[in-house]
């Protein structure tokens, strides 16, 4: 059983066509119910005879994401795998990022991060087995200009994969990050080659 946030698009996407690929029941979450279904209906063509399921949860909500994994988890079992790819990007200066630019980004990129890996971690602690990969970004590792706030949320969500693999490694529970760099997907649509 894996969830994938930010699941019907770009990597989340491609992340959920790979794990369907080899049999996994696959969950994702997309930021409303008809982004959710449209997903879902695209991979069941490709996958008419996998579990595929999608949910709408609000990821920078505690209640919502509890909410979400209770049902995850009385329908199909334990969640094995969670993949916290959900995440959004913004460009500006450092002097025009306001208040609740900051938060959105923080809430989205990492604070999501943290309330599905809890909520995981619970369920996974039990059977003393399970896989988190959170999805960071090269600039949470070197910083990018114009997108301080995407890089401190992707750097924050790199120190807490760090922290929880030592943490949990012991208990069965693997915890890694990869760090893309730049991917033609949707989050990347503003920009053109020139």
């Amino acid at each position: 059983v894996t969830i994938i946030t930010g699941g019907s698009r770009g990597i989340g996407y491609a992340t959920a066509d790979a794990f369907l690929k080899e049999g996994a029941k696959v969950i994702i979450t997309a930021s409303s119910p008809e982004s959710a279904e449209g997903a879902v209906a695209k991979l069941r063509q490709k996958y008419p005879n996998s579990v595929i399921d999608g949910i709408s949860p609000n990821l920078a909500s505690l209640e919502s994401v509890r909410e979400a994994f209770q049902g995850v988890s009385q329908k199909y079992g334990c969640v094995e795998v969670l993949v916290n790819n959900a995440g959004i990007a913004q460009q500006a200066l450092f002097t025009d990022i306001t208040d609740e630019m900051w938060h959105r980004l923080i809430e989205t990129n990492l604070s999501g991060a943290f309330y599905c890996s809890r909520e995981a971690v619970k369920r996974m602690l039990k059977n003393k087995d399970g896989k988190i990969v959170n999805v960071a970004s090269m600039w949470g590792e070197v910083g990018a200009a114009m997108e301080v706030h995407y890089s401190a949320s992707k750097a924050g969500l790199i120190g807490l994969t760090k922290a929880l693999a030592k943490e949990l490694g012991l208990s069965g529970i693997t915890v890694n990050a990869v760090s893309p760099g730049v991917i033609k997907s949707d989050m990347l649509s503003e920009f053109s080659r020139q």
